[in-house]
């Protein structure tokens, strides 16, 4: 056997690679465009967009204000007759309308945050 023999022996196993490589290639392009003729053929089904006329607009007497307001957690205790209280029995909230509603602010040197290293509030 010559040199260029071994030199064709040694290539054959690669050109199987590349060809295998190439293939494996075509079938994700091909997959890619299926998956993207797929989706065109979705959002030809879906429902028009709305227009513009038809979107939603603010009222005549303009933007709703934004209420803000402190909050305190609602107390549960026991019944009446000391068992527990049923989901049924309960209200819908579990925060009331706090008395105080000054809003508290930041005191002087505090940060507000754990690990900032300061005394924090006091």
């Amino acid at each position: 056997m010559g040199t260029a023999s071994n030199v064709v022996l040694a290539v054959a196993p690669h050109i199987w690679a590349t060809f295998g490589a190439f293939i494996g290639g075509l079938v994700v392009v091909v997959a890619l465009v299926w998956a993207v003729g797929m989706g065109i053929g979705v959002m030809r089904r879906e429902p028009k967009r709305p227009e513009t006329s038809e979107q939603p607009h603010l009222p005549v007497t303009g933007a709703i204000e934004e209420i803000s307001e402190k909050r305190e957690p609602d107390e549960v205790h026991c019944g009446d007759d000391g068992k527990r209280i049923l989901p049924h029995e309960l209200h819908g909230a579990g925060t009331r309308r706090s008395q105080d509603q000054h809003r508290s602010r930041w005191a002087p040197g505090g940060s507000g945050s754990f690990g900032s290293g300061g005394p924090g509030r006091t």
